[in-house]
């Protein structure tokens, strides 16, 4: 099992320099012993997924241009495609992946913005189609306005297909103070299904006052995604049974920074493919 960990001091401030030693990692509870263990910048195979729905016609441009941030902030060796969605999906990129970033900014820049909000159903299919990335290491970036009105799938469904991949999420709910007002319930809705998707898998869900920032944003996702730390453990559980498994991963304060805390996946589902290295 790999799993990929942020560590931050009570500043929230990224701690670089930890060892193996400083570790300890816990599959349902019971301790495991590290196979892999290293903090290095890794290329990773990312997928921008975007919300193209009729609310976020006057937000995407700003959108546009914070994930084109991310990108180009990112690791110089990473891949990414684009899916834009309203009521279906749609993947914008000419490649299956690409590194161009020309290639990426037509992409979000095929804005057609109607429609309703299938927001699991194309977090469900770009799961699917980043497995066929070539980097070790994967990303998901979700932006969107609103909650998931049209998808034939449940938040339920997509948070299970998440832990069953090895993706790290991050999700941007960019919701008005006119939303909260007149939608409350709808958009406490919405709130917690992009904090599920993403503390499921490590990442972190951010709900920023404004669309402007979103730049921001992306640029601290883009540096927590290169500021990691990989553990990796042959799980002592060899049942390949498609049962989930909890992790839990705990780290030693240390004196000059105090008390740390990390953040990574909250387990996954035990299949044949999963690995140690």
């Amino acid at each position: 099992m790999v799993l990929h960990a942020s560590v931050v001091s009570d500043r929230g401030v990224f701690v670089p320099g930890l060892k193996e030693s400083d570790f300890k990692v816990f599959e349902d509870k019971i301790e495991q012993k590290l196979s892999v263990f290293r903090q290095e910048d890794l290329p990773v195979s990312m997928g921008l997924v975007i919300d193209n729905s009729g609310s976020m016609r006057d937000k995407r441009p700003e959108v546009n241009a914070a994930a084109l941030t991310l990108v180009k902030t990112s690791n110089p060796q990473d891949e990414a495609f684009v899916v834009n969605f309203n009521d279906d999906y749609y993947l914008d990129t000419v490649h299956d992946f690409t590194s161009n970033i020309d290639e990426m900014r037509d992409a979000l820049e095929r804005i057609d913005a109607r429609g309703s909000t299938a927001l699991y159903d194309a977090v469900i299919g770009s799961l699917d189609h980043l497995k066929k990335g070539a980097k070790d290491k994967k990303v998901l970036l979700v932006v969107t306005d609103g909650v998931d009105n049209a998808s034939r799938r449940t938040l339920e469904n997509a948070v299970q297909e998440a832990q069953r991949s090895d993706a790290v999420i991050y999700t941007i709910g960019l919701f008005s103070d006119d939303d909260l007002k007149h939608n409350r319930n709808e958009m406490k809705k919405a709130r917690r299904a992009l904090t599920e998707l993403a503390t499921a898998t490590g990442g972190v869900a951010f709900f920023p006052e404004s669309v402007d920032d979103t730049q921001a944003i992306c640029t601290t996702i883009a540096h927590d995604i290169r500021d990691q730390y990989t553990l990796a453990y042959y799980p002592t559980n060899v049942a390949q049974d498609g049962t989930f498994r909890s992790v839990f991963v705990q780290v030693a304060p240390t004196a000059q920074k105090g008390k740390l805390s990390v953040r990574t996946r909250t387990g996954y589902y035990a299949h044949k493919s999963e690995s140690g290295d």
